[in-house]
């Protein structure tokens, strides 16, 4: 070796340069920890679930918890299109329309300088958001709420660990950790999963010598192969229609004066949310806006931005009670709460008076969680369109749930032998766990 050229490197010093590069690289541009500080970050976790909000269509940042200055869709002027208010924390505003977060901003963080590079395809950006990562065509990745259902599982085994209050859909499917991290989904708030209701002959005691006999017919049978894993399906499904789980879509045991503070539809599934992490689910995710009382829901192209307000307005009351209910009965720091959307809007206005996608800077917010909240994280410019302070991925801000639920986010799982890590080289946000 002694006759080669110096500038010549030999396998081992490039590696050797290649990995401290890296490390470099991380320590330099990571919006939070190290790997190596993952594990710290992770045992300060003080959340023991978590309830997250979904906004599907793309909430507008400039329109809500990253308000700029004002624009007029007529005129076609880029800008929010409503005034801002100020809120606890000083020097973080929001729209006029949060009135009910502004006052309950120092339990929360905005987040607002998430980015991915999906722009156009809604079905992509869900997944990307839900999952860390991008669609691939040979491995299909699980979503936040069945990692968090799979590293935890239900704190009661007579409940389910994750469930959906919304439509099914593939975003949130558990991916390659298979059906024992899937969800259960519910559109009903007050009847609660199809086909777990009980019929109303069906009497406690009624019910009782029916699960006798059929104890008596598992002893005489052989429970093997297909046929145990249908009786390990209706033994779970006997659990999950017992008054332990079903009782909570009784929303009728709660005051009158709590129910109406959540308001309408979504504020009451957000109630629902509360009532099924107090019973043991570990992971809740609750659609917002189902029946799209705006007429697009927040996709809101051309004329959708027009009833925009309604959405903000619910979302504002929905998140606003439920962050203050949970304080109150002392669950706050144990209940991490998550706003969640694909991605956000631009400034400008379309022919119509909407906006269109944009997914370089969008946001979306953490509350409660035992996290110690600052308002907002990150800063965009005059128009919410360019990152210009401690940009965030996706793949961070999941790994900030994690750590904040306990689960080490540097952990890796397996998909037949191969290993996956948790999140796609996420680091959690150390500014929320210092």
């Amino acid at each position: 070796m002694s006759n080669l050229p110096r500038s010549t490197v030999t396998r081992r010093e490039f590696v050797a340069r290649a990995s401290a590069m890296a490390l470099a690289g991380t320590a330099a541009v990571g919006p939070g920890l190290l790997a190596k500080d993952r594990n710290s970050a992770a045992s300060a976790g003080k959340a023991e679930n978590c309830i997250m909000l979904w906004l599907g269509g793309g909430m507008g940042q400039m329109d809500t918890f990253d308000p700029k200055r004002l624009g007029d869709p007529m005129e076609n002027v880029a800008g929010s299109a409503y005034p801002s208010i100020r809120t606890n924390v000083p020097g973080v505003d929001v729209c006029e329309h949060l009135a009910g977060c502004s006052t309950l901003m120092d339990r929360m963080t905005v987040v607002r300088s998430l980015h991915h590079d999906v722009i156009d395809e809604h079905a992509a950006a869900v997944i990307r958001v839900h999952s860390g990562r991008p669609t691939s065509g040979t491995i299909q990745y699980p979503s936040i709420g069945s990692i968090v259902s799979h590293e935890l599982g239900a704190v009661d085994p007579l409940v389910p660990a994750y469930v959906v209050v919304g439509y099914p859909n593939v975003s949130r499917d558990p991916g390659f950790l298979g059906p024992k991290a899937g969800y259960l989904y519910v559109t009903d708030t007050q009847a609660g999963p199809n086909g777990l209701t009980r019929p109303r002959y069906l009497t406690e005691e009624r019910n009782a010598r029916r699960e006798q006999f059929l104890g008596k017919l598992r002893s005489q049978s052989n429970t093997s192969g297909h046929l145990g894993d249908y009786d390990s399906m209706l033994t779970q499904s006997l659990k999950l229609a017992g008054p332990g789980f079903m009782g909570a879509f009784d929303l009728s045991r709660e005051t009158a004066k709590l129910r109406e503070s959540y308001g309408g539809e979504f504020g009451q599934r957000c109630l629902l949310a509360r009532r099924l992490v107090d019973r043991g689910v570990r992971f809740v995710e609750v659609s917002h806006n189902l029946n799209f009382v705006n007429g697009t829901g927040w996709d809101v192209h051309f004329g959708g931005l027009k009833n925009q307000h309604i959405l903000i307005q619910e979302l504002d009351q929905a998140l606003s009670a439920l962050i203050r209910d949970l304080e109150e009965s002392g669950k706050l720091d144990k209940t991490l709460i998550i706003v969640g959307t694909e991605f956000g809007r631009p400034a400008d206005f379309d022919s119509g008076g909407g906006r269109g996608h944009y997914g370089k800077c969008f946001s979306m917010v953490l509350a409660g969680g035992g996290l110690r909240h600052r308002g907002a994280y990150g800063q965009t410019d005059d128009l919410a369109q360019e990152i210009v302070e401690n940009p965030v991925s996706v793949p961070d801000f999941h790994a900030t749930a994690f750590a904040a639920l306990g689960i080490n986010p540097a952990k890796e799982l397996f998909t037949s032998n191969r290993p996956v890590p948790i999140t796609d080289g996420g680091n959690p946000i150390s500014a929320l766990f210092a």
